[in-house]
């Protein structure tokens, strides 16, 4: 393991005058309790390494010290994917997490350990203005120990409007209809597909983007997938994912520097119209508005296409969750949760919007997003309007293996076939799941 040497945006904000602190934070006197409280107090927040999640964090610590005079918020950085999960256990394990932190929800959530190592929040006044399923994913036990930082996400296909205008496309309600556009794409000279394998992480959506489709065909896939039931090598309908994947590759319908091309490039590629389609994460929206401003204009969003056109919906990520491990004690105990209690209010929503543009709907009652949202996030809140989509598998179950980004990067890559790759990635959940003591597995 490697020593962790994060990366550090020291934040100090001269406290202002009380009232016009209060007014930049948007909330009443009472709502964080500022005033002299906490004096002299310094927290460390340690955040994702995403350009946006750390304006976001950023905006955050400003506005919460600007309301809350004598406490110092230094915001932190910590790399994606593996790498910064191992950080995050790391820190945690050895009594050297910072104060609050924001990690995943869901199943990777209860991967570290949260009774043993976070401080419960379940009595916290903020905890039922939060999204009921918000709630559950960053709770273990009956405890709830986290709050919501950012949108709700889906994983889907981001799309150019222009190249569909162009090539008088319609958008795919099924997986042979958004083949066929994939075919017409490539005819015109066009990348169909824009991987970035250089981020191991965004090789996952085909297969984790697919679950609204999966729970479609199996409604119970869920339940019996933690109980050691099903698996994603035997399910027709869980295994559909690693075939597309494979698929689109073997056809030729990536951009040719996959394998080392990352997010961002992926974004700019998107929106320069040199690919048409993104498997991907709506955080990466603001990724996009920095790469190619103009061409996130022409960018929407559709689900991953299955069989059925009448059940054509999105999956749905909750939000990260924003934690205080155990180590957090005393004065800055207070603190941390007053700084999490702002960030799930109203004012820490508008913050988070001020520091980066929300891709999705906020958690959190009494939330709202700003008029100028992109074109995606648009399309993104009409399925919710609609109620055509189904939670992520991770926020149904606490089963995620932590190699799937590795296998899926061998599929995509053609160096493992789907069933094979479907078939490892079973045997690294059922690890998992052994780790976790789950009955029913062996």
């Amino acid at each position: 393991m490697r020593k962790h040497t994060s990366s550090r945006h020291h934040l100090r904000v001269i406290a202002l005058a009380a009232g016009a602190a209060l007014a930049l934070a948007g909330c009443s006197a009472g709502s964080l309790g500022s005033s002299g409280d906490g004096d002299g107090v310094s927290l460390t927040f340690l955040v994702g390494s995403n350009q946006s999640r750390v304006n976001a964090a950023q905006s955050v610590a400003e506005a919460f010290m600007a309301a809350n005079a004598g406490i110092t918020v230094d915001v932190e950085t910590r790399p994606s994917g593996s790498e910064g999960d191992n950080i995050v256990k790391t820190r945690l394990a050895t009594g050297d997490m910072a104060d609050v932190f924001v990690y995943n929800s869901g199943s990777l959530f209860q991967a570290i350990g949260p009774e043993q190592n976070l401080t419960p929040l379940t009595d916290q006044p903020w905890v039922g203005s939060v999204e009921e399923n918000s709630q559950r994913v960053v709770s273990a036990g009956d405890q709830v120990y986290g709050a919501p930082f950012g949108p709700q996400l889906t994983g889907a296909i981001l799309y150019n409007k222009k190249i569909y205008a162009d090539l008088g496309l319609e958008v795919p309600r099924t997986w042979d209809a958004f083949m066929q556009n994939n075919a017409a794409i490539k005819a015109a000279g066009i990348d169909p597909v824009i991987q970035t394998y250089g981020d191991t992480y965004t090789s996952q959506l085909f297969v984790l983007g697919d679950f609204h489709n999966v729970a479609s065909a199996e409604p119970d896939f869920a339940e019996r997938y933690t109980a050691g039931q099903a698996k994603f090598a035997t399910s027709p309908a869980a295994l559909k994912g690693w075939q597309h994947l494979q698929e689109l590759h073997d056809l030729g319908y990536y951009n040719e520097d996959f394998p080392t091309a990352k997010m961002e490039e992926g974004m700019r590629k998107l929106g320069e119209a040199e690919g048409a389609h993104y498997p991907m994460l709506t955080n990466g929206i603001p990724a996009l508005a920095q790469a190619s401003p103009e061409g996130a204009k022409e960018i929407g969003i559709f689900p991953i296409p299955g069989d059925d056109p009448a059940k054509n919906g999105l999956t749905v990520w909750s939000p990260d969750g924003v934690y205080i491990p155990k180590t957090t004690e005393g004065e800055k105990l207070d603190a941390a949760k007053k700084l999490v209690a702002f960030i799930a209010s109203p004012a820490g929503c508008d913050a988070q919007s001020a520091g980066a543009m929300p891709t999705g709907p906020y958690a959190v009652d009494g939330c709202t997003l700003p008029a100028d949202v992109l074109p995606a996030t648009t399309d993104f809140q009409s399925y919710i309007d609609a109620g055509t989509y189904s939670p992520a598998l991770e926020f149904l179950s606490p089963i995620k293996g932590p190699a799937l980004e590795q296998i899926t990067v061998e599929v995509g890559s053609g160096i493992r076939p789907a069933a094979d790759g479907a078939a490892l990635y079973d045997d690294d959940v059922r690890k998992q799941a052994l780790q976790l003591g789950l009955d029913g597995w062996q």
